[in-house]
């Protein structure tokens, strides 16, 4: 499918910096978004300018609009496959999703064994170049610092070597910076943005703190065949004074996290384009789609957004409380899970955890469990709408992977699935703090995993229509 961009992007302007004359479009409500979201990059060591804003009433329209706006140019008479899409596997649902509607190749590669949310880098360099050869064009490679999905963080070793990959293959990187301050503990990995990994600085001084990247970028320049064309796209001799790489967008999705603001509704989606031309460019070319949609922020949408992003100490106090909650809950599940002989990585951030049943699947194949379709209706069965499997995500339908929410220790276990020594005392729940997570899990997992068959009972989930969560 070609997809046609609206006539005249340049006529869509960036936001007015001061935000102050509604011209009856919502140019000042747009204004107040992108002076919240400068400060909130200011606080995270990206510098940022209004004009280098754009916001959309929810992260999945704006990720359709920056993908629509990434759309290679066509040469006369050449051919265009819109532009391949390089993603983990697994990843969120609604990032293939937007690719998909505009009929983007997806070019899922998997990702490593240290966590998820980012490609392995070596696949990711195998994934391109076989695309590129069978006469492919992948263009953008879509990430997670923080992944929502498997409750980790990538490394920042890891992420430099995906980020000099992404350099090599001259592919925008859209990082999805959604869940990056769930940190559940605060001297744990440091998150970082490939956006800081690839900031630039002085070249000739040594300022800044990746000097180290801008050695990396130029080993990666040295090694590319001549005539090829990288994302620096400047001659060895060129001088570097420091600033934005031109090929990192950062996107974050308010919504992504119902306990992120006080008031219900913030789901508005906020990016970051570098500023540079190439980042201007799409920055207009993502406004044109978005007006062509009619979609901009407004109204309430914009005071809950403009709240969000501008983090007040009261806001901060709550999502910190958050955190700390739901690390309790997810080190609960994690032991649990461990123990009855899955392999999970440890959890670091996030809501979720992304546990592999593989090890276990002779004794739920007896019970008639023997993918991820199955294994999900039986988790809701007994624990309540807290597990997706990871088909859902893109993963091999046929691996015994589920998506499980700590929220598991929120839902009370139906009676008829909990032992009479475990039912709790009238007016409590059976799944009350971190201790409830544990039981629950505990239950059904050992009743899941005792010797002898049982009947399966099939259970459609709230969503088996195959829609993310």
């Amino acid at each position: 499918m070609q997809q046609t961009r609206p006539d005249g992007p340049a006529a869509v302007p960036a936001p007015d910096p001061r935000g102050t004359r509604d011209t009856g479009d919502g140019h000042a409500a747009y204004g107040a978004v992108a002076e919240a979201a400068c400060g909130y990059w200011g606080r995270r060591g990206l510098p940022t300018e209004p004009g280098q804003v754009v916001a959309a009433p929810t992260a999945p329209l704006l990720l359709l609009a920056l993908l629509a706006a990434a759309e290679p140019e066509t040469e006369p008479g050449g051919r265009q496959d819109g532009g391949g899409v390089v993603l983990p596997r697994p990843g969120p649902a609604w990032h293939a999703d937007q690719a998909r509607l505009l009929g983007r190749p997806l070019h899922p590669v998997p990702v490593p064994a240290e966590c998820g949310g980012v490609p392995d880098p070596f696949a990711l360099l195998e994934t391109v170049g076989r695309a590129r050869a069978a006469g492919g064009d992948p263009r953008v490679l879509l990430l997670s610092v923080a992944d929502g999905l498997t409750g980790t963080a990538a490394p920042p070793e890891l992420l430099h070597e995906v980020c000099e990959a992404a350099v090599q293959e001259d592919l925008l990187i859209i990082s999805d910076e959604s869940w990056r301050d769930t940190s559940h503990d605060p001297h744990d990995t440091v998150i970082v943005s490939p956006a800081e990994i690839l900031h630039r600085p002085a070249r000739h001084t040594g300022a800044g703190t990746h000097a180290h990247t801008v050695h990396a970028a130029h080993t990666l320049r040295a090694r590319a065949p001549h005539g090829v064309r990288g994302a620096y796209g400047r001659s060895p001799g060129a001088t570097d004074e420091g600033g934005d790489h031109d090929c990192v967008v950062v996107l974050v999705d308010l919504g992504a996290d119902p306990e992120y603001a006080f008031r219900p509704g913030t789901a508005t989606g906020v990016a970051r384009l570098p500023a540079t031309g190439r980042g201007r460019e799409l920055g207009e070319r993502a406004r044109a789609v978005l007006a062509a949609l009619r979609a901009r922020p407004r109204g309430r949408d914009v005071t809950a957004a403009a709240e969000a992003l501008g983090e007040a100490e009261p806001l901060r106090e709550h999502r910190a409380v958050g955190n700390r909650a739901h690390a309790a809950r997810a080190a609960a599940l994690h032991q649990v899970l461990t123990a009855a002989g899955a392999v999970c990585r440890p959890p670091h951030a996030g809501r979720h955890l992304y546990p592999d049943f593989e090890a276990l699947r002779p004794a739920l194949a007896a019970r008639g469990i023997e993918d991820a379709l199955r294994l999900e209706a039986e988790l809701v069965r007994r624990l309540g709408p807290c597990a997706l499997g990871g088909h859902r995500f893109g993963d091999d339908p046929r691996a015994l992977r589920v998506r499980l929410s700590t929220g598991v220790s929120a839902t009370d276990v139906p009676a008829t699935d909990v032992p009479a020594t475990d039912v709790p005392a009238a007016g409590t729940s059976a799944a009350a703090g971190p201790a409830g997570a544990r039981a629950s899990l505990e239950t059904a997992l050992r009743e899941l995993t005792a010797g002898g068959p049982a009947a399966f009972h099939p259970v459609k989930s709230p969503d088996a229509d195959g829609s993310p969560a």
